[in-house]
């Protein structure tokens, strides 16, 4: 089945949205395949790194730039002028911190001006009001035996212009493409 059905995906341009839970940077990917160019900010202390070359089921490492700041404020300031400028379509930042209103509003403005789409990586419980959509994604165990790290189930919960839901979403490498997938036993 075709993700054509899923409400609020692809992710609305000229606005940003929020992601949260363990398959927070899948969804980042997936929101990011069919873009021609993303920038991904990350703050410099993470002790994680991001691999371009592991996105590559996505999108080609090449029209990817990732860069570090050295805190949140930081992060937002620079995000605020990537996504003012809107040379970049999708700006994907990884912040550790809940934002208030006030950061999270100039951040929607600076979306709207420059007509990119931003995603904050959020940890759990921490959106800001200002998100026009928050999502929770978390990598799901396939029933049937064959474990598929692209399994996924992905609730909406958070949407300024629509309604809520969750949906089992799977990314088909060889496609390029989500695919809806019935929940086991469906």
């Amino acid at each position: 089945m075709s993700a054509d059905s899923l409400p609020a995906f692809p992710l609305r341009p000229a606005r940003v949205h929020e992601v949260c839970g363990a398959g927070a940077r899948g969804f980042a990917a997936i929101a990011a395949a069919p873009m021609t160019r993303v920038l991904w900010l990350r703050e410099a202390w993470l002790r994680e790194t991001l691999n371009p070359v592991g996105l590559s089921a996505f999108l080609d490492p090449a029209r990817l730039l990732v860069a570090q700041a050295a805190d949140q404020s930081d992060l937002l300031a620079v995000a605020e002028e990537a996504l003012r400028d809107g040379a970049v379509p999708l700006v994907v930042l990884e912040i550790s911190a809940a934002l208030d209103l006030r950061e999270g509003r100039r951040l929607q403005l600076a979306a709207k001006a420059g007509g990119a789409t931003g995603l904050c990586l959020i940890p759990e419980g921490m959106g800001s009001n200002a998100a026009e959509t928050r999502w929770q994604a978390m990598p799901i165990h396939d029933a049937r035996g064959c474990d598929d790290s692209t399994l996924m189930r992905w609730d909406l919960i958070k949407n300024k212009s629509g309604t809520l839901g969750a949906w089992h979403v799977r990314w088909s490498t060889e496609a390029r493409r989500l695919d809806l997938v019935s929940p086991a036993g469906e």
